[in-house]
C-alpha cells in the first residue's frame, strides 16, 4: 500500500484495524506527526520501534497561575469597543469585554381610518409621522481575576461598581461605539438594567436597555423688529 496523506488520515480516524494493512507503521506515524501538533502516540500498537521526537512542555504547578482568568481585552483588539462617559468624567470608561449590541428603530405614525370607504379607498390615511427613539440593548459579561477562590478574588466587583455609577446617573450619558455613531447617536438614557444568574463564580452577565437622546432647543427666542401698523392721516408711519 502506498503511503499518502489520505492513508495517514484514514489510519488516524479508523484505528488499529487499518494499521495492520500497512507494512510499516513507523512510516505512518512519522507522516502523521508532520500534520498533527504535538505528535502523540494515538494508535494502540505495541512493540513497534518508532523514532518520533516528542517535544517537552513545562507545566507550571503554581495554583495561583492555574486558576488565573483571561486578561481584559484592549480597545485595539476589540471589533466594536463600547465606552461610557458622564458630564462629570474627563476620561471614557471602556467596557473591558466587548458587549453585544442590538439597536431597534421605528416611526410614530398617526393614522385615520375612513368609515365606509369601500374599495375606492383601501387602508388608512397617514396624517403625520415622526421618528421614534432608538431602543438600544447592551448585553455583556464581566469576569473576575480568578476562576476559583474567595469572592473578593473571583467576583468582578470593581467593574460592577463602575457600571453602577453610570446606571444611577440621572442624565444622558455620552457613548462611543461605531454602530451608534453611524446612526448619529452620541447620548443615551438608561431605562432599565438586569443582572441575570450566571454560571460560574467569576462571571456576572448584564443587560442594559437604553433609549437614544438627541439634543433639542425648546427655548423660543422672540424676534426683534419694527412693527408697521399703517400710515396715519397727515403723519408719518408709527414705529
Amino acid at each position: 500500500m502506498k503511503l499518502t496523506n489520505e492513508n495517514a488520515l484514514i489510519a488516524s480516524l479508523l484505528g488499529s484495524k487499518v494499521v495492520e494493512q500497512i507494512p510499516r507503521f513507523a512510516a505512518v506515524q512519522n507522516e502523521i506527526s508532520k500534520h498533527v501538533l504535538p505528535p502523540v502516540r494515538f494508535l494502540p500498537i505495541l512493540n513497534q520501534p518508532v523514532n518520533v521526537h516528542y517535544p517537552s512542555y513545562e507545566v507550571q504547578n503554581n495554583e495561583d497561575q492555574l486558576w488565573r482568568n483571561d486578561q481584559t481585552i484592549s480597545e485595539d483588539n476589540q471589533f466594536f469597543p463600547f465606552s461610557f462617559r458622564s458630564s462629570k468624567d474627563e476620561n471614557w470608561y471602556l467596557l473591558p469585554w466587548e458587549p453585544m449590541l442590538n439597536i431597534e428603530g421605528a416611526n410614530i405614525i398617526v393614522k385615520r381610518n375612513i368609515a365606509k370607504a369601500g374599495k375606492n379607498l383601501i387602508g388608512s390615511i397617514k396624517e403625520r409621522w415622526s421618528t421614534d427613539d432608538y431602543q438600544i440593548t447592551i448585553t455583556g459579561a464581566f469576569y473576575g481575576d480568578k476562576m476559583l477562590g474567595k469572592s473578593s478574588q473571583t467576583y468582578p466587583r470593581y467593574e460592577m461598581e463602575r457600571l453602577r455609577d453610570y446606571l444611577l446617573t440621572a442624565e444622558a450619558i455620552e457613548v462611543l461605539c461605531e454602530p451608534l455613531q453611524i446612526l448619529n447617536i452620541n447620548k443615551i438614557v438608561i431605562e432599565s438594567v438586569s443582572f441575570p444568574f450566571t454560571k460560574g463564580e467569576n462571571v456576572q452577565a448584564y443587560e442594559i436597555k437604553a433609549l437614544s437622546d438627541f439634543p433639542y432647543n425648546l427655548i423660543y427666542k422672540r424676534k426683534k423688529g419694527i412693527l408697521d401698523v399703517g400710515i396715519p392721516i397727515g403723519g408719518q408711519p408709527e414705529r
